[in-house]
C-alpha cells in the first residue's frame, strides 16, 4: 500500500494483463509482490473496460468507482510527488 499521512492508506491491485497466470505468478515471485490484490484477466478484457493500451498503466479509482486518473508507463518519483499524491489527498477531502 501507498501510505501518506499517518494513518490513511490505498490498496493497490495488480491487473496481470494478457499473461498465463502461472507466468504473473512467477514474476511476482521472482521480482516481489508490491499489490494488496491481484487479478487474472487472461482475455484481455478487463483491460479493455479500462482502456489498457500499453503496460505497465496504474489507474486512481476513487471510492465511487470512477478512474480519476490514468498513469502511462512506470510510476516515477515525479508522477507519484506532482500527480499522484496530491490527487490522493484531493480526494480523501
Amino acid at each position: 500500500m501507498v501510505k501518506f499521512a499517518k494513518t490513511k492508506t490505498i490498496p493497490i491491485v495488480g491487473l496481470d494483463y494478457k499473461d498465463k497466470e502461472a507466468d504473473g505468478l512467477k514474476w511476482l515471485a521472482r521480482y516481489g509482490n508490491p499489490y494488496d490484490l491481484t487479478i487474472s484477466d487472461k482475455d484481455g478484457r478487463i483491460g479493455i473496460d479500462f482502456g489498457v493500451y500499453g503496460v505497465p498503466e496504474s489507474f486512481l479509482i476513487d471510492k465511487g468507482g470512477i478512474i480519476r486518473y490514468k498513469q502511462i508507463g512506470p510510476i516515477t518519483d515525479e508522477a507519484l510527488r506532482d500527480k499522484i499524491l496530491p490527487l490522493i489527498r484531493e480526494l480523501q477531502k
